[in-house]
């Protein structure tokens, strides 16, 4: 695995564990407002200073007992074909493993939760089915993301979906999200940060949605999940 940062310690990434969180780098996905541009696009992944796995597995060796679990995320973990011998050696020291994912790998997100080496799983819904193609930055099969997303909503894992208020979305778009996913278990909206800087600029000159219409929208689809919160 190619990991191209290590966070040593959070308490937000993992939902109620001390945890590290690792980036792996590549992505399939090209979401104008992402803010991870170093990981995503080839001509800054070749400037990124890597990590080796050695220090990685270091590093998790000395922190056995104070750290709780390890989060993957990127990029898009699931990308990589190392993924599952990478988070079986985690699963190895005792570590819980979360996965930060997009939801194009179905078949990945399969393996990895059939062979018992994740045990929560955070995926992205980028925006409502119409709006996918501009969202993720590429021509994506939706039939991915609904195998992702039916997969987590059956399997007996730990999940949540979550979506990040990106410029351009509005309120109906969150209601057509909370239908296409509804019935689930967690939904946390994450609000846009202006303040960094994005894959694409351009996406910066759409309205971003107000505090005040997040809380209505949460209040007309809450009751479609377990929680449902802003984040």
């Amino acid at each position: 695995m190619e990991i191209g940062g290590l966070q040593k310690v959070t308490l937000i990434d993992y939902p109620g564990k001390v945890s590290c969180t690792v980036f792996s780098i590549g992505c399939n996905f090209r979401c104008p407002f992402c803010y991870s541009s170093e990981l995503v696009l080839p001509e800054k992944i070749e400037n990124q200073p890597k990590i080796s796995e050695k220090e990685f597995f270091n590093f998790l060796n000395e922190r056995r007992g104070l750290l709780e679990g390890v989060v993957l995320c990127g990029g898009e973990p699931t990308i990589h074909k190392e993924l599952p011998d990478f988070t079986k050696k985690i699963k190895k020291l005792g570590y819980l493993v979360k996965l930060d994912t997009n939801g194009s790998n179905p078949a990945m997100l399969r393996k990895l939760i059939g062979e018992k080496l994740i045990d929560y799983v955070a995926m992205d819904i980028k925006a409502p089915g119409e709006k996918y193609k501009m969202y993720s930055g590429i021509k994506i099969d939706l039939r991915q993301i609904e195998e992702s997303i039916n997969l987590l909503k059956k399997e007996k894992i730990d999940y949540e979906f979550r979506t990040t208020l990106a410029p351009g979305l509005n309120k109906k778009d969150i209601e057509k999200i909370a239908d296409w996913i509804g019935q689930a278990k967690n939904y946390f909206l994450q609000e846009f940060n202006k303040q960094k800087e994005v894959i694409d600029p351009g996406i910066l000159n759409l309205p971003v949605l107000e505090k005040k219409e997040i809380k209505e929208v949460i209040k007309k689809i809450e009751l479609k999940f377990k929680i449902c919160q802003l984040r």
